[in-house]
């Protein structure tokens, strides 16, 4: 249906009195788009003092343009002060419903008033062809209002991304746009969906774990006197069935990946003022991440070491897809890292755990520059938790690899990797970040 407006004639003023209204004309428009403004007793009372202007002495005209600033910056605080009586999220919200909460507060509102406290979804997928490695998650940021989703696919030299953003309305609510993610059974099965848009990426997956969902341990961090990171996180191997297409390309998924939940506080949205903090890298040194998956069991090693050689997380484990038996502690790592001369990217490692006589050799096969485009820090208009306005936004981005890593090698890169020892063959996630 097409609507046409109404053929009006324009309105001719008198030439006198457009002199008179022009000034009150100007403070009009200036305060035009305030909240204060759009009810019909506020249009009525503009009307009106366009009346009074046709009589009112030139003296008092001329003051007008003088004022249109003040009346400006009062409008500009009468709609904050609206703005903040209406609250993103509505007071009950779904959740409310269910014996969850961990304190006197609704579901709505976090237990910590931090603004970086956030709850977000992690998986990657690769086929077993290991021709494309794709990248996914979504997050909600309650203290910010916030809510964003990504998918990340390299393939070839490119690397194709959706993601979106809107305001956080109800935390039971786990999509935003075209992303969203389905709790099939907690802790053992999820589906992730990608629904077409004119982008060049959508979806649908289900991811079913191979191990039970295992607790790492937790990652705590403090910076003058100010906690920067204190979050858990589970993590889980598993296989993924179901379709990927990327630009116009359909591709049958009957492969495997990783995932992980985190909650808790880590530096979102916009950036702050830094305070007595500047210059300080928020998680300094070395940090790697790898989860390995092999044909009856999996192994996690973690380690964020700083340049002093102080271990803040370290995690070295291997669990049995047999929930029967117990999880072994691998004990300390020894780590050999092979670097492309002149950069941070790695080619591979050497894992090697003397507690238990075992080394890993960890060679990548394709890397993922997700620190660019996704939200991960190094963007200036897209991160983690950043408000986009009062709408859905939905994004589309086709990056070449080889314009990118130089500036993406200086967050965290994830690869694709081959992990093998004694007759064990496996792969999995290599993530790594050098800081400083």
């Amino acid at each position: 249906m097409t609507t046409q407006q109404p053929d009006h004639k324009p309105q001719t003023w008198p030439t006198a009195a457009r002199a008179r209204v022009a000034p009150v004309l100007r403070v009009i428009a200036r305060v035009r788009r305030r909240r204060w403004l759009q009810t019909a007793t506020a249009r009525l009372l503009a009307w009106l003092a366009i009346a009074v202007a046709l009589l009112a002495p030139a003296a008092v005209l001329a003051r007008l343009d003088v004022l249109a600033l003040p009346v400006e910056r009062a409008a500009a605080a009468a709609a904050a002060a609206a703005a903040a009586d209406e609250p993103t999220m509505s007071e009950l919200t779904s959740f409310d419903d269910y014996p969850v909460h961990q304190s006197p507060e609704l579901i709505a509102h976090a237990a910590t008033s931090d603004r970086h406290f956030y709850d977000r979804y992690y998986f990657n997928l690769y086929p077993d062809s290991h021709d494309l490695f794709a990248i996914f998650g979504l997050g909600q940021y309650p203290n910010l209002g916030t809510t964003d989703a990504f998918i990340d696919v390299r393939i070839g030299d490119k690397q194709h991304i959706v993601r979106s953003s809107k305001p956080l309305e109800d935390r039971a609510d786990i999509s935003v746009g075209p992303i969203r993610v389905e709790i099939l059974e907690p802790l053992r099965k999820l589906r992730v969906v990608v629904e077409e848009t004119e982008h060049t990426v959508a979806m649908d997956a289900t991811f079913e774990g191979s191990i039970e969902a295992l607790l790492e341990p937790r990652q705590t961090l403090r910076q003058k006197g100010r906690i920067v990171f204190d979050t858990n996180r589970l993590a889980q191997t598993g296989r993924w069935t179901g379709t990927l297409v990327v630009d116009g390309v359909e591709h049958a998924i009957d492969g495997a990946g990783t995932r992980d939940r985190s909650w808790g506080i880590r530096p979102v949205g916009e950036a702050e003022p830094p305070g007595i903090r500047e210059g300080m890298i928020v998680l300094p040194g070395m940090w790697n991440y790898y989860p390995m998956m092999f044909e009856d069991h999996s192994i996690f090693y973690i380690c964020h070491q700083d340049d002093d050689g102080v271990r803040h997380l370290v995690q070295s484990e291997r669990v049995w897809n047999d929930p029967s038996r117990e999880i072994e502690d691998l004990g300390p790592v020894e780590w050999d890292h092979d670097i492309i001369p002149g950069t941070r990217i790695l080619t591979g490692s050497t894992l090697r755990f003397p507690k238990v006589g075992l080394e890993i050799e960890c060679t990548s096969i394709l890397p993922n520059y997700v620190s660019l485009g996704t939200g991960y820090g190094i963007d200036a208009d897209w991160r983690h938790g950043m408000y986009h306005g009062p709408d859905l936004v939905v994004q589309g981005l086709v990056l070449d690899v080889e314009e990118i890593k130089g500036l993406a090698q200086y967050g965290i890169i994830d690869h694709l990797a081959e992990f093998r020892y004694d007759d064990h063959v496996g792969h999995g996630l290599l993530e790594h970040g050098f800081f400083g």
